[in-house]
């Protein structure tokens, strides 16, 4: 792609820019300005953003207690556009492009608890050893009926024919006809703006599909992750639906995922580290799966974040609830699919569809990585059904949090502030979600206990 955004901007007419900012839960914050406006700031280095929007929490607080990270004052940094993300930005009126930025602080130094710099440091940890890391993901999400109160569950909406799902319809041809226009938009905003989707399924869910990303470079697939979940958004507000991400949105249906399908290759030669010369597994593939399944574990809220993500890891659901792995073993939180020995890869189930995209693929990368350089050896791969094994997940936001704290080798890579800052994060999340009584505890404390 171009990397003169002045030029792109002229050729195409642009008049609005989208400045986007990924924010620690992948939600995009940023700034809109006219396109001149725009680059003269980016020119004269005044397009700028608090440096608190880092750590701003889903819930639109801020943690305590961080303040030796980012001051009370709450100072500027700089934006710098990655020319590299530009893109026309489809749906609107006016022309209009997305483009997404890294901030900076007055010094010129890159802002390192940035989620999208997080997965910029993974990657220069592979580059370092000559490796070079390809990624797909494989995004799910559901379609639900408008839901203007909170405390009402969602429900699915009606197809085409007028009516809801009601059951489950699992690669359904006719269930996935019933979005139509719906899918044909998101192919075509999703074509406009560059994105490169390949096959859309009806998952196991009502009314929940998922979509295929083509493998390539993990930062250009974060990027495209985060720009598809608002076009999605977008198309489904155009149906007068709903498109949600959420990893568990309704009680009696499966969870909606973001698998990453993941391998590495030798980066001055392009073949694949994951196998050897004769087409078997490579030393290094099993000490990649060995790191995946020793510290995935220590480090999930990086991949389930919310205290919703958990309610998705329940046994028989297509869910992980432990990591093994095992060849073609949905059951297993690393499946090794069937290939070619220059596409062997491993395919991390446990990532929720919730995940920051960034922290998420960073995440699975570095665990395989601190596997290959500590030469980690894995267990023995499983033929059975995991379900059938012992939980070793942990199963709320809660205790996964404490072990978080704890993962030394993870927490040496990415930086003592990083971890700091997340964790303070989703403290205060979960201290904001504790704080609200539920209907469920309404219904039966109420007037029994």
């Amino acid at each position: 792609m171009t990397t003169d955004i002045a030029s792109w901007i002229r050729e195409r007419a642009i008049s609005e820019v989208e400045c986007i900012v990924p924010d620690m839960n992948g939600i995009q914050r940023g700034k809109v300005l006219p396109a001149a406006k725009f680059l003269k700031s980016v020119e004269d280095r005044t397009l700028r953003i608090p440096g608190s929007v880092f750590i701003v929490t889903v819930t639109g607080g801020y943690p305590e207690d961080i303040q030796h990270i980012v001051p009370d004052f709450d100072p500027d940094l700089i934006l710098v556009p990655d020319a590299t993300t530009i893109r026309e930005a489809p749906g609107y009126k006016t022309p209009t492009a997305y483009v997404i930025a890294d901030a900076f602080d007055g010094a010129g130094k890159a802002v390192e608890i940035a989620p999208r710099q997080i997965l910029k440091k993974v990657l220069a940890l592979y580059a370092a050893k000559g490796w070079k890391p390809v990624i797909a993901p494989e995004a799910e999400f559901y379609l639900v009926s408008k839901n203007l109160d909170a405390d009402f569950p969602l429900t699915p909406p009606p197809g085409r024919s007028g009516r809801a799902e009601t059951a489950s319809e699992a690669f359904g041809l006719e269930a996935l006809s019933e979005y139509e226009d719906i899918i044909e938009q998101i192919y075509d905003w999703c074509e406009k703006a560059e994105l490169n989707i390949d096959t859309m399924i009806h998952e196991a869910g009502a009314a929940q599909l998922e979509v295929n990303f083509i493998h390539g470079d993990p930062l250009a697939l974060a990027d495209q992750v985060l720009l598809f979940k608002r076009i999605v958004r977008q198309v489904a507000l155009e149906h007068g639906v709903y498109a949600t991400f959420m990893a568990k949105p309704m009680a009696e249906q499966p969870g909606s995922a973001m698998h990453i399908h993941q391998s590495v290759l030798n980066a001055e030669t392009g073949r694949n580290v994951f196998s050897t010369p004769n087409g078997r597994d490579s030393a290094l593939f099993r000490n990649h799966i060995a790191g995946l399944v020793r510290l995935m574990p220590q480090i999930l809220p990086m991949v389930a974040p919310n205290v919703n993500s958990f309610r998705r890891m329940r046994p028989d659901t297509a869910a992980p609830i432990n990591v093994h792995w095992g060849g073609d073993n949905r059951s297993c939180g690393f499946r090794v699919p069937i290939s070619e020995a220059k596409d062997r890869r491993v395919e991390n189930r446990i990532v929720g569809a919730d995940a920051n995209p960034y922290l998420a693929i960073a995440a699975s990368l570095l665990c395989g990585y601190i596997g290959m350089v500590d030469r980690m050896i894995p267990p023995k791969a499983l033929a059975g059904n995991a379900y059938n094994r012992a939980r070793t997940l942990p199963r709320t936001l809660e205790g996964a949090l404490d072990r978080f704290w704890n993962c030394k080798p993870v927490k040496r890579e990415l930086g003592e502030e990083f971890f700091e800052v997340f964790y303070a994060i989703k403290q205060a999340e979960l201290y904001a979600y504790q704080s609200v009584i539920s209907s469920w505890e309404r219904e039966y404390l109420l007037l029994k206990v």
